[in-house]
């Protein structure tokens, strides 16, 4: 396949750039993961969803990407909750670690290569601190390390933030700071808390310094893209920036930067104290995860979604048509002919329509409706049609299964379960029992004949019909 000529939206210039990567075929991609100290909630869904899906594009369309999504195990709120809990605070990020990977699994997110964790790299995290120290740009004060942000004079250019405003945030307040904004690299922590022996004493890690030690270590000093939740923006990804490029004096450290909008519950933001907080877990309990997809999907990513359960609704009804479609196909005898010309000459026209949105900053709306549109075709094709030429059938299931995969939904292959099979036949025996009292007996004799060459005989009695499942066949 060609190289797509992709258009990302890149939140450092605000502008729609054509996408270039560093190292031309190979994509280093990083997207901030969780801190498991809970059950992952639909917000988590949209994030991780998307970025499935983007991944999935760019290798479909001939890249090759190591993606990495990192997993915090090192936070305040873990430490907290593995205190109610009387466990030890990783035994607690285990937990929810892999129970956040269950829930990637249920929903198809698929394409990580790495769930690195942050405790696994405090050498690197070390070596980072080190540099910046000797640099002067951090400093030591009783209670940590801090970074000096008035030493890195493009501090706030991924925000656009003036230096005046970047103290009204989440900076930690401390008197020993030199300016308010300056955040902490490394934290200084009685011995009693959770923590490690460091050089400059006993504590924890800062919260923006475990991902450019992971980034650093795995893709080096410049990539191609980084993405996240647009709340991170300042001032988690901004501190990022200026981390890795005073430490390497190489700029730009991403080439691209992505953004997902808010996902809020019925013009909320999720939280415990509002009890509107919507587990992955929940919405799996009431529908599938091509529908949680679907729904996530036809909203822009940049455009913030307000979830609401009838929103959910209608995508299991997209979800519904779209999987008709693909067993709908299946079924279809195949011939030795051109037979479904038409239908094939709709499914590449809207591949090449997918491919151009999916192409346009990630346009998964209208990539989504172009799937939707394939799965109508297929739909009205089999109305009026039990066959299809086999070559004709062979690149239509190719454009449609190649379309399903980038979007990340899965399809189960109809199956007869035994259960299944005993209530239809105890229906078909009910229906000839109906014929018989009506005394359409030539009717109710060809259904005992039919299921008799399946290898079904039928004993009526005082009682009502019986069946019986002969060992074979019968002729």
């Amino acid at each position: 396949m060609e190289f797509a000529q992709l258009r990302i939206y890149n939140t450092l210039t605000r502008k729609v750039e054509e996408f270039k990567p560093i190292h031309g075929k190979r994509i280093f991609m990083f997207v901030c993961g969780p801190t498991v100290y809970d059950f992952s909630h639909i917000g988590h869904a949209r994030l991780f969803v998307f970025y499935d899906t983007v991944v999935k594009w760019l290798r479909k369309s001939g890249y090759s990407v190591f993606y990495i999504v990192n997993i915090t195990d090192v936070d305040d709120k873990i430490i907290n909750r593995a205190k109610e809990e009387n466990i030890h605070p990783l035994e607690l990020a285990r937990k929810y670690e892999e129970e956040f990977i269950k829930d990637m699994k249920s929903l198809n997110v698929t394409s990580p290569n790495l769930y690195p964790r942050t405790s696994d790299y405090l050498p690197e995290i070390f070596w980072q601190i080190k540099v910046l120290l000797e640099k002067g740009i951090a400093y030591e004060t009783p209670t940590g390390i801090y970074f000096d942000i008035t030493k890195f004079k493009d501090y706030g250019k991924l925000s656009r933030r003036k230096p005046e405003d970047l103290r009204v945030h989440r900076i930690e307040p401390d008197p020993n700071k030199r300016n308010p904004g300056d955040f902490a690299l490394w934290k200084i922590r009685p011995r009693e808390e959770f923590g490690w022996d460091s050089p400059w004493g006993y504590g924890r890690p800062g919260w923006h310094i475990e991902d450019t030690a992971i980034t650093l270590r795995h893709f080096g000093e410049h990539y191609d893209i980084h993405g996240g939740a647009i709340e991170l923006i300042f001032p988690h990804h901004e501190a990022e920036i200026a981390q890795a490029e005073s430490v390497t004096g190489v700029k730009p450290f991403v080439r691209y930067w992505v953004h997902v909008g808010l996902l809020t519950v019925d013009g909320a933001k999720m939280s415990k104290s509002l009890g509107n907080v919507i587990t992955v877990r929940d919405a799996l309990r009431k529908y599938s995860a091509n529908a949680l997809r679907i729904l996530f999907l036809k909203t822009h990513y940049r455009t913030p979604i307000d979830f609401k359960w009838e929103m959910l609704e209608d995508a299991a009804k997209v979800s519904s048509r779209i999987e008709s479609a693909y067993h709908r196909l299946n079924q279809l005898d195949e011939e030795d002919t051109e037979k479904g010309a038409e239908l094939l000459t709709r499914a590449r026209t809207l591949w090449e329509e997918f491919r151009d949105a999916m192409n346009n900053d990630f346009n998964t709306p209208v990539a989504l409706s172009k799937l939707i549109g394939l799965a109508s075709a297929i739909n009205d094709y089999t109305n009026t049609n039990k066959s299809i030429g086999s070559k004709v059938l062979q690149e239509v299931k190719k454009i449609f299964l190649g379309m399903s995969y980038v979007m990340g939904l899965s399809f189960r292959e109809a199956r007869i379960e035994e259960g299944m099979v005993k209530e239809l036949i105890g229906t078909i025996v009910w229906v000839r029992g109906e014929l018989r009292k009506q005394k359409l007996w030539s009717l109710s004799d060809e259904i005992r004949e039919r299921l008799r060459k399946l290898g079904i005989e039928l004993h009526d009695t005082a009682e009502g019909t019986r069946w019986v499942l002969r060992k074979s066949r019968g002729s």
